[in-house]
């Protein structure tokens, strides 16, 4: 992945892996470093063993779904209790989100088309 914010489709393997997927409601301020945050998530979260890719989207509405894709629970879990993403989760609940969901899925099949 040559530049894991540009919005593109993430280059997955054959199934089966898992997807993350948060969907979120942003706080009308992004003056507190989320944007900064958000990126160093993304590159951090694609260091991780066990990281596939992810997918990212957000309405001018501050509704937005990202899906990050991992090889295994084991790795989701050890992304959950990564230091850094510790403290951006907690910020996040304090100051950049109105709401939001997670789930996690196990991928069984997929494909896609390309004009």
């Amino acid at each position: 992945m040559s530049d894991p914010v540009a919005p593109a489709f993430a280059p997955l393997p054959e199934p089966p892996y898992y997807a993350v997927i948060f969907a979120s409601l942003r706080t009308p301020s992004d003056d507190t470093g989320y944007a900064a945050m958000a990126e160093r998530m993304v590159l951090l979260g694609a260091q991780q063993p066990g990281f596939l890719g992810i997918d990212s989207a957000r309405g001018a509405d501050g509704f937005g779904i990202t899906v990050s894709y991992w090889a295994s629970l084991d790795a989701i879990s050890a992304w959950r209790a990564h230091a850094e993403h510790t403290v951006a989760r907690e910020t996040g609940r304090d100051q950049w989100y109105r709401q939001y969901t997670l789930r996690i899925a196990k991928v069984e099949r997929a494909y896609g088309f390309e004009a």
